[in-house]
């Protein structure tokens, strides 16, 4: 089990190099990213885009980017196309985002060509490495699914949990989390984690194990669980996948965590047919390389499971 992104990036070394299809890529830290990836061993890279512009902004930026193929595409939409044709054909193994809007980019992952759609609800996992943490946290939804239904939620579980077997951890525990961890009526994510726990008992949620509703207190603190007299719990404070009960607690404790304490972070899109890195325009370079190891090590998994 990869317990930091230093271990992970050394388990993505194991095995063959990948290569990420960049949409628009003429953007000084998506090039510094794919940079880092190659360099680390972790990935090769296509770059899509406008030629010039690359070119340009690497030359500003002394960024060598030599040994990357460049696909010249003056137009955003056309690039994000070729670019997405790329892993949909198996040229390359996972799809990245670079300087193009989310929906742009969305609707290239859903084109009913080229694209990676599958059927399956799509959602974001946002991998965090937390000082003072023994574990890396999965996080979901914090980006992608606004306000998930029952239904959705066990697909969230189903995605996220397919990401956590991809770095190692074989059976990990999930938590839906709420604002208390005893069902309350009148608090529909009490009732609905509760039934996520219900459904992983019996065998209906598998390949992981659920415990909620859940604080998220109880979910990452072994000491406020052994305080709080949660012995009787699965999960006590070890949590490996934190489930959201909508965007706004996922993006709010996300974005807490980057700005006031000391991260590391990974992010992708799941539920396609291809791993899909999708990161913030402002995401720094080291955020988005962590994304293309954690992409590879997804690709890895899919590969094997086919």
């Amino acid at each position: 089990m990869s317990k930091t992104f230093e271990e992970l990036i050394a388990k993505v070394k194991q095995v063959d190099m990948k290569t990420v299809a960049v949409s628009v890529a003429q953007d000084d830290e998506v090039l510094k990213a794919v940079r880092m990836a190659k360099d680390r061993g972790v990935a090769n890279a296509i770059l899509v885009g406008h030629k010039d512009k690359i070119e340009k902004i690497a030359k500003e930026n002394n960024i060598d980017i030599s040994d990357f193929e460049i696909k010249h595409y003056e137009d955003d939409i056309e690039a994000s196309l070729a670019a997405v044709k790329l892993v949909h054909d198996g040229v390359a193994d996972m799809y990245m985002k670079g300087i193009l809007n989310t929906k742009d980019f969305l609707k290239s992952v859903l084109d009913k060509e080229v694209g990676l759609r599958t059927g399956k609800p799509l959602s974001h996992v946002a991998v965090f490495e937390v000082e003072g943490l023994p574990k890396l946290l999965y996080l979901t939804d914090v980006a992608f699914m606004t306000y998930p239904t029952l239904e959705d939620k066990v697909a969230l579980i189903n995605n996220a949990v397919s990401v956590a077997h991809a770095c190692g951890v074989a059976n990990p525990k999930v938590a839906p989390l709420a604002a208390v961890e005893v069902v309350n009526p009148k608090m529909p994510a009490t009732v609905e984690a509760a039934e996520l726990t219900r459904m992983n008992k019996e065998g209906e949620i598998t390949g992981c194990v659920v415990d909620g509703p859940l604080s998220l207190d109880l979910a990452i603190d072994p000491e406020a669980a052994r305080h709080k007299g949660a012995t009787d719990r699965t999960i006590q404070g070890d949590a490996d996948i934190l489930l959201f009960p909508d965007i706004h607690a996922g993006n709010l404790v996300y974005k807490t965590l980057h700005h006031t304490t000391k991260v590391k972070c990974g992010d992708l899109l799941a539920g396609t047919a291809a791993p899909v890195i999708l990161t913030s325009r402002s995401d720094t370079c080291e955020t988005k390389a962590n994304s293309i190891a954690l992409a590879a090590l997804v690709a890895e998994s899919m590969k094997k499971n086919k």
